[in-house]
């Protein structure tokens, strides 16, 4: 797999109009949720600690971090700060979605959400222009 940014690939408008599209909806997912999270509203809280089995404390611990993802995919520079965040958020869906199925939870609408959720992460990630990668790394050759 190489580097989009050193392979020299053109970013066409298309990509730079579905990476902003992928980045809104997961900051956005990532501040309503946070907010959610610290705010411990109930259907929140129907969700994480009784039907998953959390405490409470950890809503506002994923809150807070949720929050600080949100920022920081969408401030500019950065771009090791977004790397964070991209795989914050990352951990966050598939932890969501890990959460559900052990417990034997399948709530088939949340599910869904969690999954599209991820995907648009990872779209976001892969589409985002040079200035907001980090370049310091690269994939190892193989």
């Amino acid at each position: 797999m190489t580097n989009l940014a050193s392979s020299g690939v053109a970013f066409s408008r298309s990509h730079v109009a579905v990476y902003w599209a992928s980045t809104i909806l997961v900051a956005a997912e990532l501040g309503l949720g946070g907010a959610w999270d610290v705010s411990r509203i109930p259907v929140v809280r129907g969700v994480v600690i009784d039907r998953l089995g959390y405490p409470t404390y950890f809503l506002v611990i994923l809150g807070v971090w949720k929050l600080l993802g949100a920022v920081a995919l969408l401030i500019p520079r950065f771009p090791r700060l977004k790397e964070w965040a991209y795989a914050g958020a990352f951990f966050a869906y598939t932890g969501a979605v890990a959460s559900h199925l052990s417990v034997g939870d399948f709530p088939a609408g949340e599910l869904v959400l969690l999954i599209v959720m991820t995907g648009l992460t990872i779209v976001s990630w892969a589409l985002r222009p040079p200035s907001r990668r980090d370049l310091s790394w690269s994939w190892p050759q193989g």
